[in-house]
């Protein structure tokens, strides 16, 4: 069986200057996220709704790894993010969750990226069950 690929944790920070993350320390969060969660590693994004960060997502898309987003209003993040998943033959609904942590502190935003990483886990699993189902049958 191959070994399981762990998912990628992307914050956005809308420029820095979001007063949305005033009551995060951007650094502290994404270091505690990267080091004490299942994430193959997490990384701050300074604004992935401009051209650039069009280009980052296409290209870390390429690897095909799941990923956790943490930035503004999820309905936002999947309007936004759909087509570039869509290229790389991904699903933003099966391979991506996206959290708004906006006006949270660090412990409030890791405990929901945690829950997110979680949910990710459990229907990776459900997937996986339904895919060995069909083969059987």
């Amino acid at each position: 069986m191959a070994e399981k690929q762990l998912p990628g944790f992307i914050m956005c920070v809308c420029t820095g200057k979001c007063p949305g993350f005033q009551k995060m320390d951007i650094w502290d969060f994404i270091n505690q996220v990267r080091v004490e969660l299942p994430v193959e590693y997490g990384f701050i994004h300074p604004q992935l709704c401009e051209e650039d960060g069009d280009r980052f997502l296409a290209d870390y898309l390429k690897a095909h790894r799941k990923v956790v987003i943490g930035a503004c209003a999820p309905n936002m993040q999947k309007k936004m993010f759909k087509q570039a998943f869509r290229d790389a033959g991904m699903d933003v609904e099966k391979d991506a969750v996206m959290v708004d942590i906006r006006d949270m502190t660090n412990e409030e935003a890791y405990k929901k990226v945690e829950k997110a990483l979680g949910d990710m886990e459990e229907k990776g699993e459900k997937g996986e069950k339904e895919d060995m189902e069909k083969k059987e049958a």
